[in-house]
């Protein structure tokens, strides 16, 4: 039931268009690509979290890249912080293999979901912050069908308000972060 609820989620997100700014954005990188991606197709929409439904460790990132989620369609996919995050998820145990380079490469995540507080790629990695108020109910969704969540690692200070902030939509209150644990 859960696995369908995030596919449906996971649609939902990859059709939305509510912020014009980064719909034409992403869009525009996707029509003029670096020339070390031409002539691959640009998944050019907003980005769903991946991973396993009944993951206790959850990962949120800013947003997609411009030239790497933006163009795979799978978050820190193609891109230089892929390369770092998913070399240290496959040294804890968490991933099969230590990179992503594009969604059919075989990468499975074990015990974790990877998620963004924006999902399309903003101009100069820089979301506005209703662009991150409209991205929020996505994320607040995901973290109510992730119920076995216990650790989250939150990648920049942006990533770590939007899940608070996330959290305080969801009355979870206001918890002191740092080294606490919550059952």
């Amino acid at each position: 039931m859960r696995d369908a609820l995030l596919a449906g989620l996971a649609a939902e997100i990859a059709g939305c268009r509510r912020c014009p700014r980064l719909t034409a954005f992403r869009e525009a990188v996707a029509a003029q690509p670096r020339p070390a991606y031409r002539g691959q197709r640009y998944w050019s929409r907003p980005v769903p979290g991946f991973g396993d439904p009944a993951a206790r460790l959850l990962v949120v990132g800013l947003a997609p890249a411009a030239h790497g989620a933006n163009r795979t369609g799978r978050m820190f996919t193609g891109d230089s912080s892929g390369d770092w995050l998913f070399r240290a998820l496959y040294r804890a145990g968490f991933a099969n293999r230590p990179e992503s380079r594009h969604r059919g490469d075989g990468l499975e995540v074990r015990d974790c979901f990877i998620t963004a507080s924006c999902r399309c790629a903003p101009p100069g990695n820089r979301p506005l912050v209703e662009e991150l108020a409209a991205c929020r109910p996505f994320l607040e969704r995901e973290l109510a069908l992730l119920e076995r969540v216990r650790v989250v690692v939150a990648l920049g200070r942006i990533a770590f308000d939007t899940y608070l902030r996330a959290r305080r939509d969801q009355d979870w209150g206001w918890p002191a972060p740092w080294g606490s644990v919550w059952d």
